[in-house]
């Protein structure tokens, strides 16, 4: 009890500290994009200006995703763990019976939604919930259910409008899995992405990024080592609005270690996402597909359907 009690006010502390950090990021961009709305205004020639009004739409994602034996469902994005501890055997959380078989193969269907504010053009705010079913092995599929929540922001720390720096964007998010028990998990996205677009339009350009993933176990009956992705990519828009996007990268993941299962040992691996968007005039997702293969290290398949709900689309 001490175990899990004392971990569980790290975690507590952790997701705090992140907390006040991304409240004090969002107000220093908030402020700092002021500055930027209003030079954007004073300059006909600047591109895309900030709206008067915030876009609100659900971000609705529908999810299909395999994994292998022995591996977690790690990627470029993705909810980190949405199935590994559901693949371990029922019964007591802390298991004391002895596991040396290694993680089952899983598959799962998810629905993120998420309720996104863009607050300006470079300023996004959203939080919403995860429910998803999962097939773990022979078994049949899980009833579908909530089993996660999160919260984060996107933000442009700097908007490349026709100049020669690249557009810096950070993202930060905090997924935490329902219910919250010993094996919960609490799980840190950081990205910071570098876009160079070639004509002040930005429907063509190159991409440059990292991206750091930490987990939190609710109890020490799991240990999760850090996992990062640095990756390259580019993107074109042509003029009928339909936007290709493709990134390559490398991924390393420290290892880890659940109960007294088969170590999942560290790794490094490549990894390939494909994004296709249909766009509005006002660079509006209408509709998107993304497919991800991840070496975990066999292969890993993501396939998602973004059909976002506007309840305020954006005009500029």
């Amino acid at each position: 009890m001490w175990v899990f009690a004392n971990s569980r006010s790290l975690r507590s502390g952790i997701r705090s500290s992140f907390l006040k950090a991304a409240l004090a990021g969002v107000v220093c961009i908030c402020f700092g994009k002021v500055g930027l709305t209003k030079d954007a205004e004073d300059d006909d020639d600047s591109g895309k200006s900030s709206s008067a009004v915030p876009t609100i739409y659900l971000d609705l994602r529908t999810n299909y995703g395999s994994v292998p034996a022995g591996s977690l469902p790690i990627g470029l994005g993705s909810p980190a763990l949405f199935s590994a501890l559901q693949a371990l055997p029922s019964g007591n959380p802390l298991l004391t019976l002895p596991i040396t078989v290694p993680l089952a193969a899983r598959q799962a269907v998810w629905v993120d939604v998420p309720a996104t504010v863009d607050v300006t053009d470079h300023v996004s705010l959203y939080a919403g919930v995860t429910a998803s079913s999962t097939s773990v092995g022979a078994e049949g599929w899980s009833s579908f259910a909530v089993t996660s929540w999160n919260v984060g922001f996107q933000a442009d720390l700097y908007a490349q409008n026709g100049g020669s720096i690249p557009t810096i964007t950070w993202q930060s998010t905090i997924t935490e899995s329902i219910p919250n028990g010993p094996l919960a998990t609490t799980s840190f996205y950081n990205i910071l992405e570098f876009d160079y677009a070639f004509d002040k339009d930005e429907t063509r350009g190159v991409l440059a990024g990292v991206q750091d993933v930490r987990v939190v176990v609710a109890s020490a009956v799991a240990n999760f080592h850090p996992y990062i992705t640095g990756y390259v990519g580019g993107y074109y828009q042509w003029p009928n609005n339909w936007k290709f996007t493709g990134r390559f990268g490398v991924q390393y993941f420290g290892g880890a270690q659940i109960l007294n299962v088969t170590p999942i040992q560290s790794f490094t691996q490549p990894i390939l996402r494909l994004d296709i968007d249909r766009m509005d005039d006002d660079d509006n997702r209408l509709f998107g597909v993304m497919a991800e293969i991840a070496w975990i290290p066999k292969p890993s398949y993501l396939l998602t359907l973004r059909t976002p709900l506007y309840a305020v689309p954006s005009s500029r």
